[in-house]
């Protein structure tokens, strides 16, 4: 990576953009003239230092727009509103209520817990609703029963956790 540019290599840069090539472009012959590595967006960067407005070079289009006839317009309209479902903003989605289950939480209160008992917390989503929690024995390591431990963290190490969640975020980008 260079920092400084070369007056020779600004002067080819300035000669470049005159001639209408693009950044890319003229970054790749600067690269092949003088045997440098810059970047497309070196040459923007020092394009904008030196004064060298883009705006006012030629702008070339690799390719003419596409005319879409009202047909066409119309169809793809209608394709995009079948493939999406209407849903009022204002309604929220209707929130999933977790449960685990064969485990029977011993609904104690903050007070009552003692050392080794479980914290997963049950209540609390209505105003004035008592919170109360599992109180079962806790997983070594954890604040929180087996079942209530792979409920929040999922089974695994923390490796295989990890693992699991990049290929749930390589699954969805596909």
């Amino acid at each position: 990576m260079q920092i400084n540019w070369p007056p020779e290599h600004c002067d080819a840069l300035r000669e470049c953009l005159a001639n209408g090539m693009s950044f890319a472009d003229s970054a790749n012959a600067i690269n092949a003239l003088y045997d440098t590595t810059y970047s497309r967006n070196a040459t923007i960067g020092r394009a904008k230092r030196m004064g060298l407005a883009a705006l006012d070079r030629p702008k070339r289009l690799s390719k003419a727009p596409q005319q879409l006839s009202a047909p066409q317009i119309r169809k793809t309209v209608e394709r995009a509103a079948e493939a999406k479902p209407e849903q009022p903003i204002s309604e929220r989605p209707e929130r999933v209520k977790l449960r685990c289950i064969q485990i029977v939480p011993r609904h104690l209160h903050l007070i009552e817990l003692e050392a080794g008992d479980c914290r997963y917390p049950y209540g609390g989503d209505a105003d004035g609703e008592a919170i109360t929690f599992c109180g079962h024995l806790q997983r070594e390591g954890s604040s929180y029963c087996l079942g209530h431990f792979n409920l929040t963290r999922g089974p695994g190490t923390p490796s295989e956790r990890a693992a699991i969640q990049v290929a749930l975020r390589l699954v969805s980008a596909a």
